[in-house]
């Protein structure tokens, strides 16, 4: 554990909250990690207060408590934190400790996407695909889905393969759809590896092979996709191994 000392005060582990957070190399804690972090938000750390109204918005380690979540959240954000911001804009987002604002989402997803947030960038490409808070603009959407994805956003990954299947703010092209959902199915994204599957069952955008499509079929079964979980009892009824 690295351990920060500028001042007496500062003597706090830096990555410990995370740690406990985590689980990384010590037992998972939430108690233990809200703890730290509260110790790091009263020095004025933005990441700290940030990670507070994670804490808060989740019930992690504290009683879930939204209205709390957007106070640190706030603060957070004050202090430049793309995190928060983009936390913060989902509570906008979804009207959780805050009335629903998609104006005000929109705003707080685009300071934290300027910043390179990757999460920010795939929520606010998702305002723009759907019109929400601001007007609906689907080459944007693809723009910002692009740059969330070449930094290995899963959601990101699979909505660009989407726009590609779909032919959305791009021309449409199978097998270009086929890879995004391929990058997005392989980091464990359901609807990817559902897509996927589908891909291989119908040979869009790659050669059709029932074997492939039995194997992200069931990982996407195995985190409780019904549909998905179908398709494995049909596959499997038909003799595919």
């Amino acid at each position: 554990v690295r351990w920060c000392g500028r001042s007496r005060r500062e003597l706090i582990p830096a990555l410990l909250p995370d740690c406990y957070y985590n689980g990384t190399g010590v037992t998972q804690n939430y108690t233990e990690a809200v703890k730290w972090f509260n110790l790091a938000a009263v020095q004025g750390n933005a990441d700290a207060k940030c990670w507070l109204g994670v804490c808060y918005a989740n019930g992690n380690g504290v009683p879930q408590n939204f209205a709390e979540a957007v106070k640190w959240l706030s603060i957070a954000t004050a202090q430049g934190s793309s995190k928060a911001m983009y936390n913060l804009g989902m509570c906008y987002h979804h009207g959780q400790g805050v009335r629903q604002d998609f104006t005000e989402a929109v705003k707080l997803y685009r300071a934290a996407a300027e910043q390179g947030n990757a999460e920010a960038q795939c929520n606010l490409a998702s305002c723009y695909m759907h019109g929400q808070g601001v007007s609906q603009n689907i080459a944007e959407a693809v723009r910002l889905f692009r740059l969330a994805a070449e930094q290995g956003n899963a959601v990101a990954l699979h909505n660009l393969g989407f726009c590609y299947h779909n032919g959305f703010g791009v021309s449409q092209n199978n097998a270009e759809a086929a890879k995004w959902y391929r990058l997005a199915a392989e980091k464990g994204y359901i609807d990817a590896q559902f897509n996927l599957g589908r891909c291989y069952l119908e040979g869009t955008g790659v050669n059709r092979d029932l074997s492939e499509a039995l194997k992200w079929f069931r990982l996407a079964a195995e985190k409780g996709d019904a549909e998905a979980a179908d398709y494995v009892r049909r596959l499997q009824q038909a003799g595919v191994r």
